[in-house]
């Protein structure tokens, strides 16, 4: 029986699964999308998710205790300066896990196709944060179009 045996090994020692959990949470964290297992992002969904509400709290302590899970400083500045803001209002719920292949086996999904991993037919994913950057704007060079045209109309007659 597996009672009050939370989380799964992966089979890995402890440290390797340690480590690997701070690094992937890391990479979502600094790309705001990846591509892992589903088993992976269901298992350091909380994780990722504590670190946001971390984030949210503020101050030194929740920083140190951030930096304690996430080994990369930069990745801790931009979730305490860019992430916990645009969570305020939010309750939980920082993550979504997105299903690849099943039925939508030639589905293309994030610039891949959406097969089962190659190598040991692992079941992938999308895993990434809810509310997500805003797209950069295009580059001032180029001529943008009004947002009314109604107005632009009007103004030729």
């Amino acid at each position: 029986m597996r009672h009050r045996k939370k989380g799964r090994k992966f089979s890995r020692t402890t440290s390797h699964r340690i480590a690997m959990s701070r690094n992937i949470v890391a990479s979502l964290l600094r790309h705001e999308r990846i591509v892992t297992t589903v088993e992976k992002a269901k298992d350091f969904r909380g994780l990722a998710e504590h670190i946001i509400t971390l984030g949210k709290r503020g101050g030194l302590h929740a920083f140190r205790q951030a930096l304690a899970i996430v080994p990369d400083k930069a990745v801790v500045h931009k979730v305490f300066k860019e992430i916990a803001p645009r969570f305020k209002d939010r309750p939980g719920g920082y993550t979504r896990v997105i299903r690849l292949g099943g039925s939508r086996r030639m589905e293309k999904a994030d610039g891949r196709w959406a097969f089962n991993r190659v190598g040991d037919n692992g079941k992938r994913a999308i895993w990434e944060l809810v509310v997500r950057a805003e797209p950069k704007p295009e580059a001032e060079g180029k001529v943008k179009q009004s947002k009314k045209p109604v107005e632009a109309a009007a103004a030729k007659a």
